[in-house]
């Protein structure tokens, strides 16, 4: 993780150290405080830090090393343009205007030197350029099979720090990566992370660049999952067919005095688990607007389309 701040010929910037403070403790560690990501940290804080092009050529050559499965480079300070836009510079704390700091292009040489899966933030102006092809070559971009990139802004844009000190990019991004952007199952991948945020953004403001050559999503965090695996495995069950409607009646739910019901604990558990299928959009009622009044009406329930999904899930035995 890189959060540069301080500058010699560059202006300096604000929020970039305070972005990767704030997201280091979400990406070493899931949600349920499992370990995640070994961070090491490169950060320049205005008048008492600096990272150097050759600190951060270094510490790439670590971060790509060998014996490893995924490797994530998180990069927040400015960024400076390059020609047609199909490439973008990383700028150091000594950058200057020959040498503003890491060409992109320059990491992707490391990158497709290396073997592992990796995932590359950056949260700097003109961000969309990294991974591009020259004009004179081809449009698109070039990334080797196993690597994805999410960035702040497209080619031709700048990205904005807000009044608060912090990145406008990695303030969504923090809430993103605790839940904002995990699925059903609890996974935040960096596809996840690019709908969340690309929601979080304008048509006229800065605009997020998702960019991914892989046949995989892999975890870039896990989060707790709307739902029990426990409760989803219960699908095939409940629902013998994607189609079938689950019978409910007063016994299943808890608050039953007006029916003069005796208490029922299998089914009153069985719609507490059904509830919070609803709530994840797994599960709607029949006939009633909520699952309360499908039970006291004797109506039911059934799957929604995302339900259908996990029950096919579940049926082969992939939870």
């Amino acid at each position: 993780m890189v959060g540069i701040d301080n500058y010699r010929y560059y202006n300096e910037l604000g929020g970039c150290v305070n972005d990767a403070v704030a997201l280091q403790p979400l990406l070493s560690r899931n949600e349920d405080d499992s370990l995640n990501f070994e961070v090491r940290m490169l950060s320049a804080p205005v008048e008492s830090g600096h990272v150097s092009r050759d600190q951060l050529l270094e510490a790439l050559d670590r971060l790509f090393a060998p014996g490893v499965h995924m490797s994530l480079l998180y990069f927040a300070g400015h960024g400076a343009r390059i020609g047609d836009g199909t490439d973008v510079t990383l700028v150091t704390s000594d950058g200057t205007e020959q040498t503003p700091g890491v060409r992109f292009s320059e990491v992707l040489e490391k990158i497709n030197a290396c073997e592992q899966e990796v995932a590359v933030i950056l949260d700097c102006c003109f961000a969309g350029g990294a991974g591009g092809v020259p004009a004179a070559l081809a449009s698109g971009s070039i990334l080797r099979p196993g690597v994805s990139m999410l960035t702040a802004s497209r080619a031709d844009q700048t990205a904005a720090e807000t009044p608060a000190g912090r990145g406008q990019f990695s303030a969504y991004l923090e809430g993103a990566l605790e839940g904002g952007a995990a699925d059903t199952l609890g996974h935040v991948t960096l596809a996840g992370l690019y709908s969340y945020l690309s929601e979080a953004f304008g048509t006229w403001d800065q605009r997020p660049v998702f960019k991914a050559n892989v046949d995989s999503l892999q975890d870039i965090r896990r989060c707790d999952p709307a739902v029990p695996l426990a409760t989803l495995r219960q699908l095939p069950k409940w629902f013998p067919t994607p189609d079938h409607i689950f019978p409910l009646d007063p016994s299943f739910e808890p608050d039953k005095r007006e029916s003069g019901l005796d208490p029922h604990p299998e089914h009153e558990s069985t719609f507490k688990q059904l509830q919070k299928c609803a709530s994840a959009k797994l599960v709607e009622p029949v006939g009633a607007e909520h699952m309360y009044f499908a039970a006291m009406q004797s109506e039911g329930c059934r799957l929604t389309p995302l339900g259908k999904h996990y029950r096919h899930v579940a049926s082969e035995d992939r939870l």
